[in-house]
């Protein structure tokens, strides 16, 4: 009897070191991993100066802080890795690049609601959007994308999108007829199509060569782009009619996501929500300069005063495309 209970507390004392053994190791582990270190590659399509690149740096600046440089975030502005498309492919197969800002727009085919943004004048102004961004609904969005390998961790201001052009531009009638530069949106094809133009699906950096030699008439963007890619050069007319707010947004691979610790996704996730202020400044003094730079250079730039005109051309494609998005609209039109 005194050896079989011998025996029994040997066992019990030998599971119990096991057990803590294991513990042990796991916390190393957790530990090891949360003391590796990392370098993050972030894809940047615009220049250096511009305020998403801006946000950008202030991410990885604060990544840095956060680890005591244990995390590196590399930022590559002005396409060096790729344009926005195929830099998000690669973000989204794990390649070479693990992060990138790229606008939501590119980001529709991987999660359709992310075409809500597309929809014609859709937010009365940009407090009204950053109030939906903010709110689960527009924070959900985000999340969804992980569905396609991709965590998305920020919106990033892009302004307003209004249209620019080499012809008289003063009024909505102006427009019919003119040959418009549109990214490859369906939306955003029936909507200049509404609007009495005829788009014209061509790449952005074909767009000033393409206004200089009279291919297309007009294009449309918001004030910086307008102003960092020159057009406002060549396309002396601007209506500020603001039909689309489409977001930026920061995006991680899943793969690279799944790498980190519990505790670095934290870290991560925290600097990219902290960079947004940031990019928001940055926005907003650039936009102040652009367009100030551009109403010196002789651009007339006209303020639509009767914007349910517009509202009005483009009523069908809400009909129509509105319907995939309904619970979205309803709640954007109770905030303010």
């Amino acid at each position: 009897m005194k050896r079989s209970l011998s025996v029994l507390i040997l066992s019990l004392l030998c599971a119990v070191l096991l057990t803590a053994c294991s513990a042990g190791a796991s916390k190393n582990a957790e530990k090891a991993s949360e003391g590796a270190k990392v370098t993050i590659r972030l894809a940047e399509a615009h220049p250096a100066d511009y305020p998403t690149t801006e946000g950008d740096k202030k991410f990885a600046e604060l990544v840095k802080q956060a680890t005591n440089g244990r995390i590196n975030v590399e930022v590559y502005p002005g396409g060096t890795l790729g344009d926005e498309n195929s830099v998000v492919s690669q973000v989204q197969s794990g390649g070479t690049v693990d992060m990138t800002r790229v606008s939501s727009a590119a980001l529709t085919s991987f999660n359709p609601q992310m075409g809500l943004f597309a929809l014609p004048y859709l937010f009365k102004d940009s407090s009204q959007e950053w109030t939906f961004l903010n709110s689960d609904k527009g924070q959900k969005l985000l999340k969804d994308l992980q569905t396609s390998n991709m965590m998305g961790l920020a919106y990033y201001e892009s302004g307003a999108r209004s249209f620019y052009s080499s012809k008289p531009l003063t009024k909505l009638s102006d427009l019919k007829g003119q040959k418009i530069r549109v990214q490859q949106s369906a939306i955003t094809l029936e909507m200049v199509t509404a609007l009495g133009a005829n788009p014209i699906v061509m790449p952005y950096g074909d767009v000033f060569g393409a206004l200089q030699t009279g291919t297309i008439d007009a294009a449309e963007n918001n004030a910086p782009s307008f102003d960092s890619a020159n057009h406002y050069t060549v396309a002396k007319n601007y209506i500020l009619d603001g039909h689309q707010r489409v977001p930026e947004i920061l995006l991680i691979s899943l793969a690279m996501w799944n790498k980190l610790s519990p505790a670095d996704q934290k870290i991560i996730q925290d600097a990219a929500t902290a960079s947004v202020a940031t990019e928001k400044e940055a926005w907003a003094k650039y936009e102040e300069k652009s367009n100030a730079k551009i109403k010196a250079a002789g651009v007339t730039i006209t303020t639509v005063d009767n914007i349910a005109e517009w509202q009005e051309a483009v009523k069908p494609i809400i009909e129509k495309n509105g319907a995939q998005f309904k619970d979205l609209i309803d709640y954007i039109h109770t905030l303010k």
